[in-house]
């Protein structure tokens, strides 16, 4: 890990100080052999000691024969164990695709950011949605505002 640790401090050190940088890690290779929630947690260590503020927890992809067993929140176990013994922030990804889902994640303190793929790719404008769900309003920008809940009553209208 000592290349993307070196790279990690380089970056820090030319980026100005209140910016906040992450990195995104595996918290597991799924396969014999490869890294594990532990390795993340080392390199969540490592990271955190040359200045990164976070770091994204997904995992699997290394090749074509070595898939996770895809269930909800699949890698938010490894983000959390991440969080508690590193201490730094996390943010987690891998099949989180509804308001209340991602709600609980964040409520529970198992992460403290969800990052979304492709349940933005299917809903373009799933934040204003999750929102609504969840009770909240979030500003929209000018060009949006006549298709808010308030003011266009075919928002409601969900099959």
């Amino acid at each position: 890990m000592r290349f993307p640790v070196e790279i990690a401090q380089a970056v820090r050190a030319a980026m100005p100080k209140g910016m906040p940088l992450g990195a995104r890690i595996t918290g597991s290779d799924w396969s014999e052999g490869g890294l594990t929630p532990d390795d993340a947690v080392a390199f969540a260590k490592a990271l955190k000691a040359v200045g990164l503020d976070f770091v994204c927890i997904s995992s699997g992809g290394i090749s074509a024969d070595t898939r996770p067993t895809l269930v909800a929140n699949t890698n938010v176990e490894f983000a959390e164990k991440v969080k508690r013994e590193v201490g730094i922030a996390t943010r987690t990804v891998g099949l989180i695709a509804t308001p209340k889902q991602a709600e609980t994640i964040i409520a529970e303190g198992k992460a403290d950011m969800v990052a979304l793929a492709r349940a933005m790719l299917d809903d373009p404008h799933w934040g204003w949605h999750a929102a609504q769900k969840l009770g909240a309003e979030v500003p929209r920008p000018k060009q949006y505002q006549r298709a808010a809940p308030k003011v266009w009553a075919g928002a409601s209208y969900r099959d």
